[in-house]
């Protein structure tokens, strides 16, 4: 069996009140360019996931959350050329701001069933389906 070298990643379904959730559009030059996902990012060494979380919240969309209205949903696996993506996935329904495009180049408040006509990641696509239960 060959090793693999795991790529921890959180990511966050952001809930509002009308049950839609927030996706950004990964900007031109990065890896999967224009393709919309779950805001999130790297788990640091040292950093729990929700304390990554947290901190990717305030550096992508400049808004703070709590650890604690972190709660786990889902998870995906998915082979990354030499990696292999380990997908964390959070919901989140409370945090203070206002949702701002920092690293994106736009974002969308959509429902669980529109996001299977958008083009994301193949990481994200079995989460649609469990959100569309959840929610």
């Amino acid at each position: 069996m060959t090793p693999f070298s795991p790529l921890l990643v959180v990511a966050v379904a952001l809930v509002d009140a009308d049950g839609r959730v927030l996706l950004q559009q990964r900007p031109p030059g990065k890896a999967m360019a224009d393709l919309w996902e779950f805001p999130g990012g790297k788990v640091e060494p040292g950093e729990t996931p929700e304390a990554a979380l947290v901190r990717e919240l305030e550096e992508e969309l400049g808004i703070q959350a709590q650890a604690s209205c972190l709660a786990p949903a889902a998870f995906a696996s998915e082979a990354l050329g030499d990696r292999h993506l380990l997908l964390l996935l959070y919901v989140c329904r409370k945090w203070t701001g206002v949702p701002e495009a920092r690293h994106a180049t736009a974002l969308t408040w959509v429902r669980p069933a529109q996001m299977y006509a958008l083009d994301m990641p193949p990481a994200d696509l079995p989460l649609i389906g469990l959100l569309e239960a959840l929610l």
